[in-house]
């Protein structure tokens, strides 16, 4: 196996490792709120590194003299504006969730305190 395929390997591995700790956020956390917040995170986080492993993996084999791999080129670059758009509308599609929850009224969780 040469170095981008590790490197793919390692990324997706990463990429999958962040999508179940966000799962498992989703599950753990106590409130709507943190749980939007930990899927929002990894989330994006987790498929940027899937789609930068998928980008590398489409250009391992690149050769300036052959058009067809000019072709893989742009779907790579594809991809990575795919990555921007995904930095772009993770924040702004969470926030207008969490904007939405707060004036239909979900209230946010708070610790309760013990009577000594």
């Amino acid at each position: 196996m040469s170095i981008v395929s590790w490197v793919v390997a390692v990324l997706l591995f990463l990429g999958v490792f962040f999508f179940a700790i966000g799962a498992i956020g989703i599950l753990r956390f106590p409130d709507f709120y943190s749980r939007l917040h930990a899927a929002g995170k990894c989330d994006a986080l987790a498929s940027t590194l899937a789609l930068v492993a998928i980008a590398l993996f489409n250009v391992r084999d690149f050769d300036w003299t052959l058009f067809q791999s000019w072709d893989n080129l742009r779907v790579s670059l594809k991809i990575l504006l795919i990555i921007l758009f995904v930095y772009v509308a993770t924040p702004a599609a969470t926030h207008a969730i969490t904007k939405a929850a707060f004036i239909v009224g979900i209230e946010p969780w708070e610790k309760r305190k013990r009577n000594r």
